[in-house]
């Protein structure tokens, strides 16, 4: 600790002082006539426009953890890591469609969380149970490694101490977020993905134009990562891609894009908007975050040709590679540059902590609360819970960094896509069809996350010396079903969140059969066709903040 970079943490200490006003300020900012009732609270009183709708869904799916686990990845295994890129690209177009739908259909019911229209569509509370529980699950890592983004950016500045002295920063950081978020709701995240989007957008178009000026143009950039990969044992490291893990790179890609706005934070940057048209022009738009994503990315490259070498955490004796990018602006950029850059990461996780929290609260809230504990809730009491929750939430993702080894909640974001994608049957597919049974829709369920979590607890790490959970990458040799390997002998990739999904959707499909040959009830649907067709200006719409 008395190693502190001062100019870095003096200027990163402003801009966070910045947003912290402007998270309490926000709660004022469009504000409708209470904050005790989640369509206010907990979606901005639906009604964000086309910019501030683009910066609080950029705000909330480019995260801090994104841009610091992306170029590491690069970093470390090359060409791999640009998956992120390419599933960015497909996930817009390929959800254009399905989240107008789901905007409609939760606007005319007063939907607040997918699970909300689970409930509607099937008239299931089990169902709708299973898919609050599932993205509550997936959320909670997804915020733990916010802190692993802005603990980068801290260990580099100097707070590299062991013990709970080390995480004091993290945590008063959190308490911070934690209050202005409880104050203000969703408004506070929308109003900070302003300044944040604008320092990455800076930070990244400087570094893209200088570092390769500073190291020698982007050919001596590349040519340093060949030479780098050329040296390692690795089967799948490289610059280009190989015939292991080329199927694994297309799968992941394809994989995330399909998870990409099932995550619960997701959806609900998505029902906080105003509107149909304002999702078109989103989805028009934000694949402008992709190529910034695509020039982030290749500063994993850069910081190879720059020698850049991982801060050792003190706490666990090993290198950290996630301080990768933070030391390579540390070493290669002035220290007032530097600290906007480490303030960027650092607001760049408090934003989508910010929000994943209150979409985890909301289903709390809305779809075990209300469901099970206290059916005649108010909508001031289900509000005040869902404020309880979101900090019960973000301090249990900070229980993760003090109490369990970092890197074992870097393998759990591997696990979250598995885990989310099993949701796709219920949500998306019902979007347009019931024609999949609700008991189909279990036994898939229960079949795709079962399996997946087995085939993961297969899949060692040689490198870290982890036996479980290693990765997300599934040597199909190992895919083994009922004693049978159809691919015996095969080294290819595949990513486990697609193998999973696939045995989903097949049980479902059987189960369903079944179920409708012997006629079993599939519940009530209280929604109707016009409900999914619905826009901001149309006649009788529900009133926000009406009554259940």
């Amino acid at each position: 600790m008395s190693d502190l970079q001062w100019p870095e943490l003096i200027v990163f200490c402003v801009l966070f002082l910045l947003v912290t006003v402007l998270g309490f300020v926000a709660s004022r900012w469009r504000a409708g006539s209470t904050l005790d009732h989640l369509d206010e609270w907990g979606l901005g009183g639906r009604k964000f426009g086309s910019w501030i709708t683009w910066f609080l869904i950029g705000g909330d799916l480019y995260t801090a953890y994104t841009f610091v686990a992306v170029p590491a990845l690069l970093f470390g295994a090359g060409a791999m890591g640009f998956f992120a890129l390419p599933y960015t690209i497909i996930a817009y177009p390929l959800v254009f469609l399905p989240l107008l739908r789901l905007w409609s259909v939760s606007r005319a019911r007063g939907y607040v969380t997918p699970a909300d229209f689970v409930r509607g569509r099937y008239g299931s509370p089990l169902l709708a149970t299973l898919i609050a529980i599932t993205g509550i699950v997936a959320t909670m890592p997804y915020i733990a490694l916010q802190l692993v983004g802005l603990e980068a950016v801290l260990r580099t500045m100097g707070f590299n101490a062991g013990g709970f002295l080390g995480h004091l920063p993290l945590l008063i950081a959190f308490v911070i977020l934690a209050v202005y978020t409880y104050q203000s709701g969703l408004r506070a995240p929308a109003l900070i993905a302003f300044v944040k989007d604008l320092l990455i957008y800076v930070v990244i178009l400087v570094a893209v134009i200088y570092l390769p000026v500073k190291l020698g143009g982007w050919d001596t950039i590349f040519t340093s990562a060949e030479e780098k990969f050329a040296g390692t044992e690795a089967a799948t490291d490289g610059v280009l891609l190989n015939s292991n893990n080329q199927l694994q790179y297309a799968t992941l890609a394809l994989g995330s894009a399909l998870a990409l706005f099932l995550y619960p934070h997701s959806v609900t940057g998505v029902l906080a908007s105003r509107g149909r048209d304002v999702l078109k022009r989103n989805m028009s738009a934000l694949p402008a975050y992709s190529l910034l994503l695509g020039l982030l990315a290749l500063l994993g490259f850069a910081a190879i040709a720059a020698g850049t070498e991982a801060i050792t955490n003190q706490a666990t004796g090993n290198p950290d590679t996630n301080t990768i990018v933070p030391k390579l602006f540390d070493d290669q950029f002035p220290s007032w540059f530097a600290g906007i850059a480490f303030a960027a990461i650092g607001i760049g996780a408090l934003v989508p902590a910010a929000i994943m929290s209150i979409a985890a609260a909301n289903l709390w809230t809305r779809n075990i609360y209300k469901e099970f504990l206290k059916r005649d809730a108010t909508h001031a009491q289900e509000a005040r819970q869902a404020k309880l929750a979101s900090l019960v939430v973000k301090f249990g993702a900070v229980a993760f960094i003090l109490f369990i080894d970092p890197q074992f909640s870097i393998d759990l974001q591997l696990i979250g896509g598995v885990i989310i994608l099993q949701t796709l049957p219920s949500v998306a597919i019902a979007l347009y069809t019931r024609w999949l049974h609700r008991w189909g829709l279990v036994a898939g369920w229960v079949v795709g996350l079962g399996w997946g979590l087995i085939l993961l607890y297969g899949i060692p790490n040689p490198t870290t010396g982890k036996a479980h959970f290693g990765g997300s990458a599934l040597a199909l040799d190992k895919l083994n079903i009922f004693g049978w390997q159809p691919f015996a002998g095969s080294t290819v990739q595949i990513y486990v969140g697609i193998v999973a999904l696939i045995a989903n959707l097949l049980v479902a499909v059987v189960v369903t059969v079944i179920a409708r040959r012997l006629k079993v009830f599939n519940g009530t649907d209280t929604t109707a066709d016009a409900d999914y067709h619905v826009d901001e200006h149309d006649k009788d719409l529900r009133p926000i903040a009406a009554s259940h």
